[in-house]
């Protein structure tokens, strides 16, 4: 939805709040509490050598908005705040200029700390666990939105910023310009956590190559239809071949660029949405994610409790959409795929692309695009552009029409109920800032990780779409809502991600075929649920799990789990990528 808050009611409803804020703390303690003696100068600097003309807001509106955070901070001047996050592009900009600008305007001294994403998430649950303050804020990903509803140990930010937190929660902060809330709000409707960052996980691939007169004709007279971006996975498969071995710019390149190492971050390849991509899963209802059930193949009930993740329960981890998920990755790693690529973790397969050998890649993260876009890399043209695009993920044979088609990393503000109040406000002040209207198109620039519906439509990114490759127009396009983050049916994210390397790893390295690996892998989720449930330590909306029955009931019955089709090679579609963006457009 697009803020349509205008500059001058902004300021009114600046102005209006500071009035009610003031009036409600009492003339004696909004004297104690005077603003920062810097701020009007410090905003004025950073405005001048920062922000300059990249804000959704006129002059006048990122003044009045920033004055309004000096003015909240006045009772936390002088106080020390560490929040964390991990090390993207995005968090090191806000760690490296927007933390000590909000420092210097508010008199707040902020360090943000930046750690791997791992490290992230074993300090969260740290805090969890002892209830000691570690950090004061911690951006996590919105993947954990399944655990902080149902282990209740951070603040519920509804509530937060009706109450405990009001007089720390901007005026401006509009909600509804956020494009990831409903990834960070519980089935209770209640929001958890603030989007700071997104990602998508698109299609890429060598736009000139597909444009190439010579290869256009020699796809066509083998597979008797016309090279484009792939629709479905058959034709992904036929590209993928077609290019293999091929001699393009006096190089013999690859058809598909993928990693395979027994490795965490091999989890997180299949976590993020791969399954759903083939089709495992139901459709979503219109909310982002599979229900009942989900990209992961647990099942939930009416009360969002998880009963199973093996088919026999209901659940869709083993089911033939996702054994066919399995199978179709490590036929592709093998055969299309440079064979350095086996051996190779998330990290270490990243760049590869942009070396100017690989034709296509089917799970590529956006985040990678400023890399991408640098001048002398051979996939970028001297003019500065481009030479590939990203479009939507093809989808797998089991997958139908209103089911999720790709993960959406968002990287997420999020308060621990064992932070003391003054500091969560001082912490919820700057997550406000470096996501405020007056920030988000700078930071949007910088790290291209988009939150705000205005900064996406803002004119700086029409003028800049022909440099990214058809990011802006995918983030502006109505498919962008296929593309989401995990979701609420998974309890205990840490306890169960840490499943997924090491079984499908099984699969990856050859002792174990797609089946067993997936088999083991339900089973061992089913374990983590009952261990849940025993506990009862998430209460009435923890697990509960089915009796287990025979597969083929739950195969007769409609929704996941899908029974093995007869067929799972259906006729291959591809698209005219400019025709796509033109649809888009209309």
């Amino acid at each position: 939805m697009r803020s349509t808050m205008r500059p001058r009611a902004l300021m009114m409803a600046v102005a209006s709040a500071l009035a009610l804020g003031l009036a409600a703390c009492g003339p004696e303690q909004a004297t104690n509490q005077a603003t920062n003696p810097n701020a009007a100068a410090e905003i004025a600097k950073f405005l001048d050598s920062e922000i300059k003309d990249l804000s959704v807001l006129d002059r006048a509106g990122q003044e009045a908005e920033l004055n309004w955070f000096a003015t909240a901070a006045a009772p936390f001047q002088g106080m020390e705040i560490n929040v964390v996050s991990e090390s993207i592009a995005t968090h090191e900009y806000e760690s490296k200029v927007l933390a000590p600008a909000f420092s210097a305007i508010t008199g707040i001294k902020i360090t943000h700390t930046l750690m791997g994403e791992g490290d992230v998430v074993d300090r969260l649950q740290r805090q969890m666990r002892t209830g000691e303050n570690e950090f004061d804020a911690y951006v996590n990903d919105s993947d954990l939105i399944g655990t902080h509803w149902r282990y209740k140990q951070v603040r519920d930010l509804t509530d937060w910023m009706a109450n405990e937190g009001k007089d720390a929660t901007s005026p401006t902060l509009d909600l509804n310009d956020f494009i990831g809330i409903s990834f960070t709000t519980g089935p209770d409707k209640k929001l958890y956590q603030l989007p700071d960052q997104q990602f998508a996980n698109l299609y890429w691939f060598r736009y000139d190559w597909f444009s190439d007169a010579k290869n256009k004709a020699d796809f066509k007279a083998k597979y008797g239809y016309d090279l484009g971006v792939p629709v479905n996975w058959t034709a992904y498969q036929d590209i993928a071949e077609f290019f293999t071995g091929r001699t393009v710019d006096g190089k013999k390149v690859y058809g598909h660029m993928d990693y395979g190492k027994k490795d965490p971050s091999l989890g997180w390849r299949f976590t993020d949405a791969w399954l759903s991509m083939a089709g495992n899963g139901d459709k979503t209802n219109g909310g982002p994610n599979g229900l009942p059930v989900d990209e992961w193949g647990i099942r939930v009930d009416e009360n969002s409790r998880p009963v199973g993740s093996c088919v026999a329960r209901g659940g869709d981890t083993n089911g033939p959409a996702s054994v066919y998920a399995i199978t179709k990755y490590l036929d592709w790693l093998k055969k299309y795929a440079p064979p350095a690529a086996q051996g190779m973790t998330f990290s270490e397969s990243g760049p590869v692309p942009s070396q100017g050998e690989i034709a296509q890649q089917m799970f590529w993260y956006t985040t990678f695009t400023a890399d991408m876009v640098k001048e002398g890399l051979p996939v970028v043209n001297a003019d500065g552009t481009p030479k590939w695009r990203v479009a939507p993920s093809p989808h797998g044979a089991y997958w139908e029409e209103g089911q999720k088609l790709g993960y959406q990393d968002a990287g997420s503000w999020t308060l621990m109920s064992n932070t003391p109040a003054d500091r969560a406000k001082a912490a919820w002040l700057y997550a406000q800032f470096v996501t405020s209207k007056t920030v988000d198109l700078k930071k949007s620039h910088t790290g291209l990780t988009f939150i705000r519906e205005s900064s996406i439509q803002h004119p700086s990114f029409t003028e800049r779409a022909p440099k990214l490759g058809g990011l802006v127009e995918f983030y502006r396009s109505p498919a962008r809502t296929q593309w989401s983050p995990t979701g609420t049916n998974v309890p205990d994210y840490p306890k169960l991600s840490a499943l997924w390397w090491q079984n499908i790893g099984d699969a990856a390295a050859g002792s174990k075929t797609p089946q067993q690996a997936m088999d083991a892998l339900c089973k061992a989720q089913e374990e983590v649920l009952a261990r849940l449930e025993e506990q009862g330590v998430q209460g009435d909306i923890g697990p509960k799990l089915n009796p287990e029955e025979s597969p083929q009931v739950w195969f007769d019955r409609p929704g996941a789990p899908k029974p093995k089709l007869a067929d799972e090679n259906p006729k291959a579609e591809t698209v005219d990528y400019d025709t796509l963006i033109k649809s888009w457009q209309h």
